[in-house]
């Protein structure tokens, strides 16, 4: 895929005279494609979010960036594809047992370099006063790579940290010493999703009408470890169970994400400025399989299967995405960096792998042709229930249409599925479809030479074989 700067992206979708409208980005962090009512989950329940779906657009083929959080984050705050950026997973990027790892993976970079411009210091640029509540995973600002030092002007716990310290005051985890910075101040059984939702409430309302805002809403919700307010466990616990999705802290967990929401929602309704404010949910990649059940797709938070990459999305901007809609058009995290900045009538020179989707949001345009694709060159272990040894080895993979192949490194093999006739991935075409596997092949070989993506290829001296 071809890249370019956001300038040639770009469809303007407001006219110089408009008014810039706020951003909220809301971010779960794990939260499974049908973990939502609306995307039929069997137990979860989460009016507030399948509220947002009626007031604005649906999306069910939406992806993360990468299967893990640190990756998809880099993607959607620099706009651009792992090679780019060299964040590959959740370091180190040789996990597992090294006897079974055939390959040497490629280093991980564990930060987001402050040399990329991000999503954010071009929305700063535009004009944007930027707040950031939650998880940022990808460095500190005390070493340059925070959210203070990527463009936000506040940042309410956002560091190098992957999960909670604690979901309850004080937000401190005893082994490790460490407790999150900005929010000394609480009381006994204070839950974080509140706290955070709080701290993002005082962030809007101190907001002025004069100057617009973007709120990146970055919950640590409904990562592990499980931990829920206990009234809404107990209510999930007498709750009869689904047939796939059975676990009461993950439920109440979604619950409180979902109320969380509504008070966010709310807060905007009660300001008057719902109207020029766009919402976007989203999740960081798939539901986690010890916890969750993505029984629709196949697979899960790490893998290169649908269950790993598949995420919820809606987007509501009241009088300019149409409520109730629904679109099947592939999204990726890297398109919101061109995308928002074509929103907010702001540009950027620096070059971006996503492209401005603002045209299917708004219902000109059904489909954008492109091609996705991803890139993990590591190892990541498997869970300890699963009996298998790694959830991913060396893989990459692209999406043309409905079809998906991905091609992995170890076996130098490639499987190849048709997602529009089989989204659980069970039927392997690539040795019935020889002509399209060839095809896909020499799409994904050509996308790697182009981003200079690195492969794994020298041989593990411990390898011992399966």
């Amino acid at each position: 895929m071809a890249v370019l700067p956001v300038a040639a992206l770009s469809c303007s979708p407001l006219s110089a005279e408009q008014k810039q409208p706020n951003i909220v980005f809301i971010m779960a962090d794990d939260l499974g494609w049908n973990d939502l009512s609306v995307m039929n989950s069997d137990f979860y329940e989460t009016p507030n979010i399948d509220k947002l779906s009626t007031e604005g657009m649906l999306f069910t083929n939406a992806y993360a960036a990468a299967a893990n959080s640190a990756p998809s984050r880099a993607c959607l705050m620099s706009g651009r594809y792992t090679p780019r950026h060299g964040v590959f997973t959740v370091s180190p990027s040789a996990r597992g047992n090294k006897r079974k790892r055939k390959l040497i993976p490629i280093k991980n970079t564990e930060d987001l370099r402050s040399d990329f411009v991000t999503m954010t210091e071009a929305l700063s640029s535009a004009g944007y006063r930027c707040g950031h509540v939650g998880k940022w995973h990808l460095g500190d600002d005390g070493d340059g790579t925070g959210p203070l030092s990527q463009g936000f002007d506040v940042n309410v716990i956002g560091s190098r940290a992957g999960s909670p310290y604690s979901y309850f005051y004080p937000y401190c985890n005893a082994k490790k010493g460490k407790c999150h910075k900005g929010l000394e101040k609480g009381k006994k059984g204070e839950y974080l999703t509140d706290r955070l939702t709080t701290e993002a409430i005082n962030f809007i309302n101190g907001s002025t009408k004069e100057q617009p805002f973007f709120l990146y809403m970055a919950h640590h919700a409904v990562h592990v470890p499980l931990r829920a307010p206990a009234s809404l466990i107990e209510k999930y616990k007498n709750k009869a169970k689904g047939k796939y999705q059975t676990n009461a802290i993950y439920a109440a967990m979604i619950e409180n994400l979902d109320y969380n929401v509504g008070r966010l929602c709310d807060t905007l309704d009660s300001l008057g400025i719902t109207d020029n404010t766009i919402v976007v949910f989203y999740s960081d990649n798939g539901g986690s399989e010890p916890v969750t059940d993505n029984f629709m797709i196949r697979g899960g938070k790490g893998t290169p299967y649908e269950g790993g990459i598949r995420v919820p999305l809606i987007v509501k901007w009241p009088g300019k995405v149409k409520a109730g809609s629904k679109s099947d058009c592939p999204v990726t995290g890297v398109d919101f960096y061109p995308t928002l900045l074509s929103i907010a009538n702001g540009k950027v020179n620096v070059p971006l792998d996503g492209v401005d989707v603002s045209s299917v949001f708004l219902g000109k345009k059904k489909e954008i042709n492109r091609d996705l694709f991803w890139h993990f060159p590591a190892y990541l272990q498997s869970y300890k229930h699963s009996g298998k040894d790694f959830r991913a080895t060396p893989y990459s993979i692209i999406r043309s249409g409905d079809w998906k192949l991905i091609y992995y490194y170890e076996t130098k093999k490639s499987e190849l599925f048709n997602l529009g006739d089989d989204i659980m991935e069970s039927n392997d075409l690539s040795s019935k479809c020889p002509h399209k596997k060839k095809e896909l092949e020499g799409k994904l070989m050509k996308w790697l030479d182009e981003t200079k993506a690195p492969i794994p290829t020298e041989p593990n001296p411990f390898y011992k074989g399966i």
